[in-house]
Parts: C-alpha cells; structure tokens; sequence
C-alpha cells in the first residue's frame, strides 16, 4: 500500500507505504502512533481515516527528539524547548474528523541540551536526558534545567557530551534505566567507542547492566524485560539480568531509534545511516551489504513471542531519519496544532 503525502506545507512529497494489514493492525490494536524525525524537524501522527486509509498529520518543531505520552497529554523535546500538549476534545467529539485534538499549553524554555528521551515519573515529574551535559535533568522555572542524576564515571557537568547519554527508562513510575554509547568522561570521547562501547546503567545502583553494545537507544521496561536497541548491529533485544548480555531477537535493516509496545508487539523506528563519521564502520552496514540491502527509514512491529517482524511502515523522500515514537492509545486519527502558522491564536478552549 502507497501514499504520497504533502499535507500543512511540506517542501517536498514523502511516499508512506505499509505492509498489506498493517492499517488493519492499527485498528485491531485501537491505537495511534506519534514519531519524530529531528533530521527534517517534523512531529508526525498516524492514525486511520473512517474509511480505513492511513491518516499522516504532521507539525514543524526544530529538532524535535525526545517523546512521551500519557493519557491525553503529548511531551516533546525540541532544539531549545520541551512542549507539553493536551488533547482538547472530550470522548466522541470530533474536529475536522479527527478524535484528538493536540494543542500546545505550556513550554519550558532549557536552551540547546541536546534533549534526547524524556519520561514523566508517576510523581509527576518530568525527567530528560540531558546529552549536552551528560546528566539527567527537570525542567526548572527559573534556569535551564535541574539536574538529577549524572552517571559514575562523569566527574562534573560540563556542557562537552562526554559519554552520548541518550535514552531512559522508567520501572515503577521511576526514571531507572539509561543507555550511553561509551563509558568515557572526555569531551566527545564516545564517538571512539561506537561500535562496542554502549552500556547500559542503574539509575538506582549506578552499576554498569551490561557491556560491549554499539550505540545502544531507547531503554524500555515492558513485561518484565529490560528492552534495548543496539543501534549500531541494527538489532532490538533485551538485557538478560541474571548475566548482564545483550540477547537480541530481531535484526532490522536500519539504524534503530525509538521504541514503544502495545500488547505482545513492539514498534521501533528505522532510520537511513548518515554518510559521516558517526555512521562509519558501524556492524550492520557490514550486515546489509552482505544481504544486499539498502537501510531504510521507517517503522516495524515486532511479535515479541517470535521476533517476527509482522508489519512495517517505510517513509521516502524527505524524512530519512527518526529519533523516537509513541503508541496513543484509544485515539483512531489525532493531529495537532503547530506554532509556525496563524491557526494557533483561533484554537481556544475553556475549562469546565
């Protein structure tokens, strides 16, 4: 299934095709899905039409990262601010044939972070991974952040990216997990430890989970399992916790960003490798090219009971690289309302 998609004033046409039933697993799962893609600055949802077509609704944020939704609430990382938007429309409402209306309520101002995954604990709590100044932070209303947490081998905040800390975990209500592509406390020294450096840490223990990944993303606790990307092997797997390894299930032909689960089903994203230094000698560009495969840009949902990739979602044209995505639960085609155009000053809602 294809779809050429121009919609609010792309510059340039983005082909969406699917897998043949994955319009019908989106609507068997009762569900919506949010991505980012910080390469072209855009926040997509996807959701389904009522007549059963894939509904793509996108936004403009510069450098949108990190995503974490929560009931009817929306927390986003941009290039110098985190949003928090709310859904404005009651149960069975509708607007313009969408069942969620995302506005825009409240935004912190933290200055270029580096902002990449951030959670809300159930305190209420927001907490970011602040890659910039290799900690975990909060939002303040009086500075840029808060911090919270710095792993043990950083020896102080210095805004260098010492170790590329980038994903985070919640277990309980609690920020518990985090990833980093190199145990190094020098400034930009993991981009030397790329290809076996990643690790894995306690929040709580500030131990060291496991070792030897490459350029380890989006930490996930779900069923009882530490879930991780090992980006740089384009491998989704979990952390055996009685010997510390990595075990993976599945290999996806991409570098892999963002995950979130719905039932017995992962969903993680796919992104092209970048021609730099960064992407360069990576083990799964050793991988694709003996399969003969291009990298791809995109989404896929694994069967966690057989590591099946089931269905997929792959995106051409602008878009080539995604950082994170989010399930909606309960919502069949949201969109939202961006700051770059006049309609946000026409959207108004009063509490009841």
């Amino acid at each position: 299934m294809n779809q050429v998609v121009n919609n609010n004033a792309s510059k340039s046409p983005l082909e969406i095709s699917t897998s043949r039933q994955f319009n019908f697993w989106l609507q068997e799962q009762n569900l919506s899905l949010a991505f980012t893609t910080y390469q072209a600055g855009k926040l997509f949802l996807l959701g389904l039409q009522p007549n059963g077509k894939l509904s793509i609704f996108e936004r403009s944020f510069d450098r949108c990262m990190g995503l974490y939704t929560n009931n009817s609430t929306i927390y986003l990382s941009s290039l110098y601010q985190v949003w928090q938007f709310e859904n404005i429309l009651q149960s069975g409402q509708l607007h313009q044939g969408y069942d969620a209306l995302y506005v825009p309520q409240i935004s912190y101002i933290t200055g270029d972070l580096d902002i990449h995954d951030l959670v809300i604990e159930k305190s209420g709590q927001m907490v970011f991974v602040n890659t910039l100044f290799s900690c975990l932070a909060t939002v303040s209303p009086t500075h840029s952040f808060k911090p919270l947490w710095t792993p043990p081998f950083i020896s102080k905040l210095a805004a260098e990216d010492r170790c590329h800390l980038n994903g985070l975990a919640v277990r309980n209500g609690k920020a518990r997990f985090a990833t980093a592509v190199g145990q190094t406390d020098i400034t930009d020294s993991w981009r030397d430890r790329k290809q076996n450096g990643g690790i894995v840490i306690s929040i709580e223990t500030n131990k060291i989970l496991a070792t030897g990944l490459s350029m380890p993303h989006s930490p996930r606790w779900y069923q009882n399992k530490l879930w991780v990307l090992n980006s740089g092997k384009g491998e989704f797997g979990f952390i055996n916790s009685k010997t510390g390894t990595f075990e993976p299930i599945t290999f996806c032909p991409g570098y892999l960003r963002g995950c979130a689960f719905s039932g017995n089903y992962a969903i993680v994203g796919l992104s092209q490798s970048r021609d730099n230094k960064t992407f360069a000698d990576l083990p799964m560009n050793e991988k694709l090219e003996q399969q003969g495969v291009e990298p791809r840009c995109g989404l896929m949902v694994i069967d966690l009971n057989t590591g099946d990739i089931v269905h997929w979602l792959r995106i051409q044209g602008v878009v080539k690289e995604l950082y994170d995505v989010a399930v909606i639960p309960g919502i069949k085609r949201p969109m939202a309302i961006g700051i770059k155009s006049d309609e946000i000053r026409r959207v108004i809602s009063i509490e009841e």
